[in-house]
């Protein structure tokens, strides 16, 4: 039998010539359909003058076409033109996403694929090369079709929170206080309004003084603090003392530590004259009240603590006399009123409150900071309170409206201390960014910048003299006022309040600062590690702190 009248044996595994011609022509079909493509975008760039240069295998910008082929050109194409323009465009965009998708090179990888996406795993003819096409077909639909719906619902999501917005920022809401907030309200403009009119009186007064006796003022006050040196130092705990405090009197002080405990010390003796035992964890925050020792059986201080109590007391019992039940979290802070009828209190659980001393009762609950609260100070009119903490920003609250009147900008980390010069308008802050920042009330503005220390500033204290309870002020005894001698001495312990301050520090520093020019006087070392808190007597002639050293550490001119 000739060879022409055999049949052709298939061999298995091999493909029949018709197989292969298909799978040829499939290809072609591809290559021809490309071609077209191009050749579209071709004509269509050369409708427009100015159209960019697009021949077969060169790059074409996308953006440039958008921009030829305005409305106008597209109002002025047939629908066919337009139809197979879109095509073109949909086409060139697909193939742009395709060349960004990551194929498997291994066949068995790319099948498993193929089966994920519920596709034929091989198709007749179709090699590995033309199936690692066919999934990257597939996979750059399906990433446009994603693209697409994730376009319509973002759109949608956009248009939901864009309402959203508009009714926040419509929506105005109140919360109603109780009646024994609305009378505290009332008592506090009151008494503040009167001790705002004697401040501004006394300031008068003071600007009556000449500018001779103010200027040996100034060098008296400077030479004196030049010449502090430390003059008492007690170990105070097993743990390190967190937090200090002077009476009124400015012949005790209180400290509390770590372990919970505080203590009353008599100086300049550094003697324990009482122990105080109640809260169970760390002590973060000591304030006497204004009226401390004038009755028996009065709350004469408070103090917080890590344990989230508040404890008020009396000197003369060594167990708690009230509880303020209330915060969640870390009481690091409390603060007496100057009217020494209310307590505010910071805390970390993102608050902080006022209280009614008297009733033991919550007045206000307010937040406004987005991290832990952990400074507060009342201003010396009692009108307005100062609060700051972790999120590095302080606010000003007006106590008479509730209202938060201002925010203090300006630190790079969080804010540890604060404290009122006793001027009413001038607010100083100390960071963790190492600085100490002054701000004026009257600007609303930081208005000097102190880079006071090497390491975080942990506590700022102005000098507050007061005339009801203290001595005269150490600088002013051996003053030379004026040639005759005559000048009133009240108008000069005046001249000395808030003329400077006290800072301390985590690299075991106090530094003492002089207010107006903001200069550096003073750098007392003593306190092995860091300092946890400063105060400053009210007779001016004592600065306290306490450390990580478990010490607390008396500072004095020598002369006393």
């Amino acid at each position: 039998m000739s060879n022409s009248g055999k049949k052709e044996r298939i061999h298995f595994g091999t493909l029949e010539k018709e197989a292969v011609a298909h799978a040829k022509r499939k290809r072609e079909e591809e290559e021809e359909h490309d071609a077209m493509s191009t050749t579209v975008v071709d004509n269509l760039l050369d409708v427009s003058e100015g159209a960019v240069s697009a021949r077969p295998g060169a790059h074409i910008d996308l953006d440039q076409i958008d921009e030829v082929m305005g409305d106008d050109e597209e109002l002025m194409l047939t629908d066919d033109a337009l139809a197979t323009r879109r095509r073109a465009m949909a086409e060139f965009d697909r193939k742009r996403i395709a060349r960004t998708i990551a194929i498997p090179t291994n066949d068995t990888h790319v099948k498993d694929a193929l089966r994920q996406n519920e596709q034929p795993i091989c198709l007749f003819g179709e090699d590995a090369g033309d199936r690692r096409d066919r999934l990257r077909y597939i996979l750059s639909k399906i990433a446009i079709e994603r693209r697409d719906a994730g376009s319509e619902q973002q759109e949608i999501e956009d248009e939901d929170m864009k309402s959203d917005d508009e009714d926040e920022v419509q929506e105005v809401f109140y919360t109603e206080g109780s009646e024994a907030l609305l009378q505290a309200r009332q008592n506090i403009a009151k008494q503040s309004l009167a001790r705002a009119e004697q401040r501004i009186e006394r300031q008068r007064e003071d600007c009556k003084v000449d500018l001779a006796s103010v200027r040996r003022l100034r060098q008296n006050l400077v030479a004196q603090l030049t010449n502090y040196t430390i003059v008492g130092s007690q170990v105070g705990d097993d743990r390190p003392l967190s937090r200090i405090a002077f009476a009124p009197n400015s012949r005790q002080v209180l400290a509390g530590s770590w372990s919970g405990a505080i203590k009353l010390w008599d100086i300049p003796g550094c003697k324990m004259a009482r122990l105080f035992r109640g809260h169970t964890d760390r002590v973060g925050g000591l304030s006497f009240n204004p009226r401390a020792g004038q009755s028996k059986g009065c709350v004469d201080f408070a103090s917080g603590a890590s344990d989230n109590e508040i404890f008020l007391w009396s000197l003369e019992k060594d167990t708690p006399v009230g509880n303020l039940k209330g915060h969640q979290s870390r009481v690091v802070h409390v603060d007496h009123h100057p009217s020494g009828d209310y307590l505010g209190s910071a805390s970390y659980d993102g608050s902080w409150r006022l209280w009614d001393i008297a009733t033991e009762q919550e007045l206000l609950l307010q937040e406004g900071h987005s991290r832990e609260v952990f400074a507060l100070r009342f201003q010396c009119d009692g009108s307005l309170v100062a609060t700051a903490g972790l999120d590095g920003i302080g606010r000003i609250w007006d106590l008479r409206s509730g209202r938060s009147i201002a925010e203090l900008e300006g630190h790079a980390k969080e804010i540890f201390g604060l404290d009122w010069s006793p001027n009413g308008y001038q607010l100083a802050t100390g960071s963790a960014d190492n600085t100490v920042r002054i701000f004026d009330l009257r600007k609303i503005a930081s208005v000097q910048q102190i880079p006071a220390h090497k390491s975080m500033v942990t506590d700022v204290r102005f000098f507050h003299y007061d005339s009801t309870q203290s001595s005269e002020p150490r600088i002013s005894e051996d003053m030379d006022t004026s040639g005759d001698g005559n000048e009133d001495m009240s108008v000069h312990k005046r001249l000395c309040d808030g003329q400077y301050m006290a800072t301390a520090s985590n690299d075991g520093l106090i530094n003492v600062w002089t207010a107006g020019d903001w200069k550096l006087q003073k750098s007392l070392a003593g306190h092995v590690g860091k300092v946890l808190s400063v105060d400053i007597s009210r007779d001016g002639s004592y600065i306290a702190s306490t450390g990580f050293d478990k010490t607390f550490k008396l500072w004095a001119a020598d002369e006393i």
